[in-house]
């Protein structure tokens, strides 16, 4: 009796002791960043129409809020310790109708989520974003974009699309890094998708 119950004391003081140590250990933080593009300098030029932001889609290796890391020509990474406060989509989006509306490129932009009452829509397929580290030497952000533009009271073929595609050096190999690097490639395609649109 004696014995089993001090075998009884032995395993109730090692899974004691074990649960100390989960409780103490801190557990890994995550770090979390926003896409955050400079703002777009103004156009002289502007189109009397009204533009709406529409679907925004992201292909899907990129569509979490996990930061994609590329590590060699066939083997990604997501990396669960940086990711995005929010999903792409979603931020992209908005982003894209601040760069607008900034840009004073149309007489009025609609942000996503609103009612399609708008001469025009532009929607976007995020092809491309994730960290290159295939050479440790030489790292950057891939981001790619393309655009499309339709009339909602019309066929749903598109009356202009476009392709944007930038590749940024990464100044570390780091989240803050990649993030920065990611917001300011979103904030050229942005202010050359305005300067195009502007200029059709």
């Amino acid at each position: 009796m004696n014995r089993s119950l001090a075998s009884a004391l032995l395993v109730a003081v090692a899974a004691a002791s074990l649960g100390a140590c989960s409780i103490t250990r801190p557990s890994p933080v995550k770090e979390m960043y926003l896409l955050e593009p400079p703002p777009v300098q103004a156009l002289a030029q502007s189109s009397p129409l009204s533009v709406r932001i529409g679907t925004v889609t992201v292909a899907a290796p990129y569509r979490d809020r996990t930061f994609v890391v590329r590590e060699a020509d066939l083997r990604f990474e997501n990396d669960y310790y940086h990711e995005y406060v929010v999903a792409p989509a979603p931020m992209i989006a908005e982003a894209m109708a601040r760069a607008l509306a900034q840009s004073n490129a149309f007489a009025k932009v609609i942000p996503p989520g609103a009612p399609p009452e708008a001469d025009l829509t532009i929607d976007a397929f995020v092809g491309s974003l994730f960290a290159d580290n295939r050479d440790p030497k030489a790292p950057a952000a891939e981001l790619a974009i393309t655009f499309y533009v339709v009339r909602p009271d019309r066929s749903a073929v598109p009356l202009w699309t476009k392709e944007y595609r930038r590749r940024t050096p990464l100044t570390a190999v780091s989240a803050a890094s990649y993030a920065a690097a990611q917001s300011a490639a979103l904030g050229e395609i942005l202010a050359e998708l305005a300067r195009d649109l502007a200029a059709e």
